[in-house]
């Protein structure tokens, strides 16, 4: 095996930016991490709410020895996943965890492997899994390419987390946005009917949204409809005549 070199930050960068998704990330670093390592197989397992899945592999035999630890929920590959720490299977000929795994895993032509926790102790914790033909195929080996690699998905596990909640918070933000103008328009046709105060007509709503059991903003959509013939103006558009 040749994997005695860390991958520069900047070619791991590219990447990011090369790619339109999170997967398609993650199988750049799987193909590296079987370019490097010269292994049979590799994988990235991610776990969300519970499940572990196969996001992406390379070469033949990673996506079915995954599988088989999904199947008996246990395994090099989730051991590391939920530990945070490397699991090396010297031989799977005389390796005594994991039930028939072991076993399974042999006759697929694989005798060792090994898994690399990535973004350990998070909601979308998983593991970079190499497997490799021979016995022993990870003894006083160089691994920093593949190191860099498992923490490179790390971090663009962490990014696409934080992506993801800030588009959620933006969303929310938008709806918070129109419900916030769908009140202000129903307001000023109360305070127009009823010559009140900006307070008095929220009064008026509130009273009205708990005796129907319906929400304020359902309430004001109608009444502005009801009124005018069509849906509230969305925020930052004129209303028209």
């Amino acid at each position: 095996m040749s994997a005695d070199n860390a991958y520069d930050s900047t070619e791991i960068t590219q990447w990011l930016l090369e790619t339109e998704s999170l997967e398609d990330f993650l199988q750049s670093l799987a193909d590296a991490a079987l370019d490097a390592s010269g292994v049979e197989g590799t994988g990235v397992t991610l776990e969300r709410d519970g499940r572990p899945l196969t996001v992406v592999s390379a070469g033949p035999p990673a996506l079915k020895l995954d599988e088989k630890q999904y199947g008996q929920d246990d395994g090099p590959c989730l051991r590391a996943l939920r530990t945070g720490q490397e699991v090396v299977v010297h031989d799977m000929l005389s390796e005594e965890r994991w039930g028939d795994y072991p076993a399974y895993a042999a006759a697929c032509g694989i005798r060792s492997s090994l898994s690399l926790p990535i973004a350990a102790r998070t909601p979308t914790a998983g593991a970079l899994n190499l497997y490799a033909a021979p016995p022993d195929a990870f003894h006083d080996v160089g691994l920093d390419a593949v190191r860099s690699l498992a923490a490179q998905a790390t971090g663009g596990v962490a990014l696409a987390q934080r992506i993801f909640a800030t588009q959620e918070f933006a969303d929310q933000m938008r709806t918070a946005m129109r419900s916030r103008s769908v009140i202000d328009q129903a307001l000023g046709v109360i305070m127009g009917q009823r010559r009140c105060t900006a307070d008095e007509a929220f009064g008026i709503l509130r009273t009205a949204s708990q005796h129907r059991n319906v929400k304020l903003r359902d309430l004001c959509t109608e009444l502005i409809t009801n009124l005018t013939g069509r849906p509230p103006s969305p925020p930052g558009m004129d209303p028209g005549p």
